[in-house]
């Protein structure tokens, strides 16, 4: 038999974690389905496993998507789901993983309205179906100068906001996030008003690299990481990215997002991922990529619109992105 050496093996011969996670939750379905079918294991039925197994991310394909893809190593699953930011479960970045498994998904709506033509309320299964889910693999830049290469699932938002038909009045978007105060615990600390409030230009967030992000690594997303709906935008840090979108409002007057209304001197509206502008407590001009080592790991430096200024540096022409940071 031949056996071959890393060396001898090329990238395309190596199967992704997304399709290797998928076999695995094929392979983990079809036997919690014949345990309970033939063997009846802990009394359970063909729908309970299926529901054990959903419980735990359901499957989420995308069709890959080259144009809105970084060929950097992608951030392991388990890094992605156990350190974030999401300060309604808690100030820590281990605190999600620990608390929002409390967060109620279903049933969900999300009302998008303002100064559009058509203003509609969306079910989540409506938003699942309104468009082809494509994975787009994003660098994740946040403002602590830490960094993540995540596999999103989703699609553009302006598939959405063309649904509602944005008048002529509409100059910004603003997102607002859930509150359940009986499943979030941190929504009782002072540090934001809640809810999280974001905001956008209007032309940001049609920009096709705008995503509105129902999974990552091939299945539904994980609460602590906003389900079940969220943005991100890629070239602005992390906190722009809102979770648990419940409301979008078209606007002519430009929002005070939550971060602006804490923290003026810290946060400004674009929050451009800029390495020239630093942080009042930190510089930007370089970052750690979690998954690589840890605190000891060589910094990388970052890069201007973290490395999608070919997309979207013509948005922002003539303005003076120190000053609007």
């Amino acid at each position: 038999m031949l056996i071959r050496k890393p060396a001898d093996i090329v990238p395309s011969e190596i199967t992704s974690e997304t399709v290797y996670r998928s076999r695995r939750q094929w392979m983990a379905r079809a036997g919690a389905m014949a345990a309970a079918a033939g063997m009846g294991v802990a009394g359970l039925s063909s729908r309970e496993a299926w529901a054990a197994d959903d419980a735990q991310g359901a499957p989420l394909p995308g069709r890959a998507n080259p144009d809105y893809a970084v060929m950097d190593k992608q951030t392991s699953f388990k890094d992605i789901t156990t350190y974030n930011n999401y300060y309604e479960f808690g100030l820590d970045k281990s605190d999600p993983a620990e608390y929002a498994h409390k967060l109620v998904t279903r049933p969900w709506t999300v009302s998008v309205e303002g100064a559009v033509a058509r203003p509609r309320t969306f079910g989540i299964d409506e938003l699942l179906k309104l468009a082809p889910m494509e994975e787009r693999i994003y660098r994740l830049r946040c403002v602590e100068a830490w960094s993540m290469v995540i596999p999103w699932v989703g699609y553009s938002l302006s598939s959405l906001l063309k649904q509602v038909e944005p008048t002529g009045n509409a100059k910004f978007v603003e997102f607002v996030t859930v509150v359940q105060r009986d499943n979030m615990p941190g929504v009782r600390s002072r540090v934001l008003d809640w809810p999280y409030v974001e905001a956008l230009r209007l032309d940001e967030a049609m920009h096709p690299l705008t995503m509105l992000v129902f999974g990552l690594y091939g299945r539904v997303l994980p609460n602590q990481n906003g389900a079940p709906l969220r943005l991100a935008v890629p070239w602005k840090y992390g906190f722009k990215s809102a979770k648990s979108l419940v409301a979008i409002r078209l606007v002519e007057k430009r929002p005070t997002s939550s971060w602006m209304n804490s923290a003026p001197q810290e946060y400004g509206f674009y929050a451009n991922v800029n390495p020239e502008v630093s942080h009042p407590r930190w510089s930007q001009a370089t970052e750690r990529r979690i998954g690589e080592g840890g605190f000891f790991a060589p910094k990388r430096k970052t890069e201007m619109f973290n490395g999608y200024g070919s997309q979207v540096a013509s948005l922002y022409t003539g303005l003076d992105l120190r000053a609007n940071y």
